[in-house]
């Protein structure tokens, strides 16, 4: 779900640079605080499972925080263009 919902923002980031160039800094900051949300629910889930289960290798561990970081790589990346689109908007010289 959550990578979904990023990759709507970025559809909607890239049309508003089109369209509606205001807009694109804020959907650009709610693509960053989206990431930052699933990443943090992603860590819950997989404390959950660690709860769960109890003893668990540190490589699983390890595994499962990496497919936690997902969403936030994706929301920085989308908030990087954001940032970019703005500069090309935007110079200022």
């Amino acid at each position: 779900l959550g990578m979904s919902v990023l990759t709507v923002e970025l559809i909607g980031l890239l049309f508003a640079a089109w369209k509606a160039p205001a807009w694109v800094k804020e959907i650009g900051l709610l693509a960053l605080i989206t990431g930052i949300v699933y990443t943090l629910f992603g860590f819950r889930q997989a404390m959950g499972v660690v709860q769960k289960v109890g003893d668990i290798s540190s490589s699983l561990l390890a595994g499962g925080f990496r497919v936690a970081c997902i969403p936030i790589i994706y929301g920085l990346l989308i908030y990087a263009l954001s940032l970019v689109i703005r500069m090309v908007q935007k110079p200022r010289i």
